[in-house]
């Protein structure tokens, strides 16, 4: 089974949240290179999201479709929250670019709460595999 089978077996909803988690972590960092201000944070925030998903897809690869899987998105989209955060208190920072901070921001942390509840359900033990 590859990952985009495990996925599309999911119940219809996380496809609708997978496609949203796209689009804030992979799209929206794109519109902040409109900004001179942003652009080095729309940077970071795309090759964060790159990293993280390739090693959601190695760990998928090794693993399976297990809890763990959200493991890479808490070890770099953890401090990239941070920075987002502490960029955002930037006064001069321009109203669309804060807006796009914001929407970022937004759909990361939710994404972290999905993926810090699901390892730790993984290591308190519930780590069977995904099978279809």
């Amino acid at each position: 089974m590859t990952l985009e089978e495990a996925i599309a077996a999911q119940p219809a909803w996380l496809g609708v949240w997978l496609n949203i988690l796209v689009f804030g972590a992979f799209v929206a960092p794109l519109a902040l290179f409109a900004w001179k201000a942003t652009r080095l944070t729309g940077a970071i925030a795309l090759m964060t999201s790159l990293l993280a998903g390739f090693g959601v897809k190695l760990m998928f690869d090794q693993m399976g479709y297990v809890k763990l899987l959200g493991l890479p998105h808490i070890l770099l989209w953890t401090p990239l929250a941070l920075f987002l955060w502490k960029k955002l208190q930037q006064q001069d920072l321009p109203i669309w670019p804060r807006r796009i901070l914001i929407g970022i921001l937004t759909v990361l942390t939710i994404s972290l709460v999905f993926d810090y509840v699901d390892a730790l359900r993984y290591l308190f033990g519930e780590r069977t595999a995904f099978t279809g």
